[in-house]
């Protein structure tokens, strides 16, 4: 009898941690973008992480304009996508035009979701919080490794730097990049 309910329990526990592994892979799979529709508008939007309004967003150098007298800034802020991680999607840089660099570092609220890699360019709004905060060299090295930035670069990073940060609960795309 006792080998019996072994047997019986090895069944259960391998049944278990098949299912256990099986909850796992779904739960780590890359969130795909949603598709929302724009009121009054005819076609949809991506949304990447919560849906989320493009009401009142303003633009990048006001929410930069915001940060000189406060320390976070809960807002909705429209720019450009001008810089992705090349790893996989987990941060971005959102400036004021397409063409300058200088803006917010954003990352995505309790990693929950990605950004695709070739996103640079995209004209997007995200809502959430700015903040300043001072960034060490070695994770200012890890994100410009992430990036793809040569190692004469990444090797010219010396000293901790404080940068305009933004912690999106979504982000919306309203123009691809052409």
């Amino acid at each position: 009898m006792c080998g019996f309910i072994f047997v019986q329990y090895l069944q259960f526990m391998k049944n278990l941690s098949f299912l256990v592994l099986i909850l796992f892979a779904v739960a780590c799979k890359n969130q795909a973008p949603n598709e929302v529709s724009s009121p009054g508008a005819t076609s949809s939007l991506r949304v990447f992480g919560d849906s989320i309004s493009t009401d009142g967003s303003i633009g990048v150098a006001d929410a930069l304009s915001n940060l000189k007298t406060q320390d976070s800034v809960m807002c909705t802020v429209s720019g450009y996508v001008t810089g992705v991680c090349k790893v996989k999607g987990c941060w971005m840089v959102l400036s004021e035009n397409a063409n300058d660099s200088t803006g917010f570092f954003v990352k995505f609220k309790d990693y929950g979701f990605f950004v695709p890699l070739e996103f640079e360019g995209t004209k997007v709004v995200v809502k959430g919080k700015a903040f300043k905060e001072t960034t060490s060299v070695d994770e200012l090295k890890h994100y410009a490794q992430d990036e793809g930035k040569s190692q004469t670069e990444i090797d010219a990073i010396t000293s901790p730097q404080e940068e305009m940060k933004f912690l999106a609960d979504g982000v919306v795309v309203l123009e691809e990049k052409k």
